[in-house]
């Protein structure tokens, strides 16, 4: 979340970044922030007051008692009565904190100077020039449903008739393809790199949720198991960045970098329209994330970083794609900044989303409590946080299938997954 210090010193600034974001000021309740603030600021100095009053009473008390001279009954029932007011103020105070809180909970992050101004996703910005191999597709193309289902390599239909829509089985070698381009991944980020591996939990605790900003936010998102009070994971990214959740971390060990495997989950509520075919919505997918705690003048190189890692597996799977530099109406509401990686679907004709990698600078450490110490004698700082897709495989797996296929529909494997699969077509 936002510092309050940083809202109190830059309001106008504050103001700018939600209307730029085409958020209403009153939507995330701002005027509301700076009243409670002020009033929390006057209930702070009157408890302070009251208990210094105190203090310097109890004390009075106690050497009238000690000496045997006078009575000290007038001023413990003085006392008594500031001790109740003090009781009381604390209690509001208590109150209005989580006020604030909670609008703090609900407040977008800051824009970094370079995201551009925009309405929407068609005001988002080309980022270089979009990448291109050479594929041999001068035939009608069949799209990643019919292939899958031609192959008995995808079963959409299965798939929806045990858990619903949007839960696809991979069946054969569709699912040894899946299973070769996660490792592929996971094995370019570690040893090529220099991510450390990790397993993550896939279901996790409302703490973990609110630390990344997926909760209160996006709440509607998320499929919840109410009896152990569980949530399963949108991304890998909210176990992984909880990982490190209110420590102190070593600053030797900056930069800390992970790339972690987990099935994702989205309830997509509200989401339901044209694009809803096979890969292109689902509510469960698999990706592989990649995360990153940086010194605070280091995190924008570090997201270049991500970026250039998401695009080496293209690279390397020599499937075509364009770079987004997502604009201010269409940028998460936890970023700072951020690229769309989007892939080229020729059944489709039309990019499709498979990675997005962000800088959240201090807004998620912020929430969850994840600092450092820049020397020894300096105070503790929160680390900046970034995580990028590398990638998630649904819509990348459209891709694959859809550039690979041949003229007798068949898939050829890409020379990179060949010694993943143990074969070269299906």
């Amino acid at each position: 979340m936002l510092d309050i210090n940083y809202i109190r010193q830059n309001p106008e600034e504050v103001v700018a970044m939600l209307r730029n974001r085409q958020l209403s000021v009153e939507e995330p309740k701002l005027h509301q922030l700076m009243a409670f603030d002020k009033k929390r600021k006057q209930l702070v100095q009157r408890s302070d007051e009251q208990k210094a009053l105190r203090n310097k009473v109890s004390k009075e008390i106690a050497d009238i008692k000690k000496s045997g001279k006078g009575s000290s009954e007038e001023l413990i029932i003085q006392m008594k009565s500031v001790s109740e007011e003090i009781t009381r103020m604390d209690t509001a105070l208590s109150q209005l904190e989580e006020e604030i809180e909670n609008i703090l909970l609900a407040l977008p992050n800051k824009l970094h100077p370079s995201v551009p101004v925009g309405r929407r996703a068609a005001d988002n910005q080309i980022f270089g020039e979009p990448v291109t191999f050479a594929h041999s597709l001068d035939f009608s193309v069949k799209n990643h449903l019919e292939l899958g289902k031609s192959l008995g390599i995808l079963d959409f239909e299965r798939g929806a008739k045990v858990s619903g829509a949007g839960f696809p089985a991979y069946i054969g070698k569709g699912a040894r393809l899946e299973r070769a381009l996660i490792n592929f991944m996971l094995d370019t980020h570690s040893e090529c790199h220099g991510y450390t591996e990790v397993f993550p939990p896939f279901l996790v605790n409302q703490e973990s949720l609110r630390g990344t900003g997926q909760w209160p936010k996006f709440a509607d998102q998320v499929y919840h198991i109410g009896e152990d009070d569980l949530y399963a994971i949108p991304t890998a990214e909210v176990p992984v960045t909880n990982l490190h959740r209110g420590e102190m971390l070593e600053t030797a060990s900056l930069p800390i970098s992970y790339a972690a495997y987990s099935a994702c989950f989205r309830r997509e509520a509200g989401s339901y329209g044209k694009d809803t075919r096979g890969f292109l919505r689902v509510h469960q997918f698999n990706k592989v994330e990649m995360v990153k705690f940086t010194r605070p003048e280091t995190s924008y190189a570090a997201l270049e970083e991500i970026r250039s890692h998401a695009e080496a597996i293209l690279v390397a799977l020599k499937i075509p794609y364009r770079v987004l530099l997502l604009c201010s109406g269409d940028i998460s509401a936890n970023a700072t900044k951020c690229y769309d990686i989007e892939v080229w679907s020729p059944a489709e004709q039309k990019y499709l989303e498979a990675s997005s990698c962000s800088n959240f600078e201090d807004y998620q450490a912020r929430r969850s409590n994840i600092r450092f110490k820049p020397d020894s004698k300096s105070k503790p700082e929160f680390v900046h946080t970034l995580n990028g897709s590398g990638l998630a495989t649904s819509r990348l797996m459209v891709s694959l299938l859809e550039h690979y296929q041949t003229t007798e529909g068949n898939i050829r494997v890409p020379e990179a997954l060949q010694r993943y699969t143990g074969f070269e077509e299906i």
